[in-house]
């Protein structure tokens, strides 16, 4: 049993996977550029099916020239929050795989794989003392555009970074969900033998 950050488990897990969560609150202090690459070597580090390496990460730092194009492909509703970060991270991943012919090939795990990377990224930010937020809400066809993503890419999600602030920064409707999540029970989402539950 583990109990930590407001939050517990019945199994005794380390209690870093209960102080990992995901803040809105940012205090808007910048990021130096060379943290913010160590925090994204981590995630480049994570493993992949054949080592094929689908994600893509386009970043930019607050205070420069690439903050407001990424922070535009959010979604209004994240750009509230999202704009005190110290910096914005765009996941893209490649779908295919090149066989040894130089032919495309689906990679079935190119989403799978990039969500490891994410999860590594997020890791190593609160580490190192910052905290990441993953988000779905963005303009996925903007992010194409303005991004130049190419063909046989596909954007999987955003996420920022960056020092926590206390809640009470935050407009009052964010700040009442400022607290850490809690998870369904074990049980419901993982099956001995065969799938339970949901059919």
């Amino acid at each position: 049993m583990t109990d930590s950050n407001n939050r517990h488990s019945k199994h005794p897990i380390d209690a870093f996977f209960l102080d990992r969560w995901s803040p809105r609150a940012f205090t808007g202090e910048a990021i130096v550029k060379e943290t913010l690459l160590t925090i994204l070597d981590a995630g480049h580090w994570a493993p992949s099916s054949g080592n094929n390496q689908p994600w893509r990460f386009i970043y930019a730092l607050r205070d420069t020239e690439h903050w407001p194009v990424l922070l535009d492909i959010l979604s209004p509703g994240n750009r509230r929050w999202a704009s005190n970060a110290a910096a914005l991270i765009i996941f893209a991943s490649r779908t295919y795989r090149l066989s040894k012919d130089g032919e495309k090939k689906p990679a079935y795990t190119h989403s799978f794989d990039t969500g490891s990377s994410w999860f590594s990224i997020a890791a190593q930010a609160m580490k190192l003392g910052y905290h990441a937020h993953g988000m779905e809400g963005m303009d996925r066809e903007k992010a194409v555009e303005v991004l130049r993503i190419p063909d046989g890419f596909r954007v999987e999600a955003a996420c920022a970074i960056g020092k926590m602030a206390p809640k009470e920064t935050l407009p009052d409707d964010l700040r009442a969900r400022e607290i850490q999540s809690q998870r369904k029970p074990l049980a419901e989402v993982a099956f001995e033998g065969r799938f339970a539950g949901e059919e």
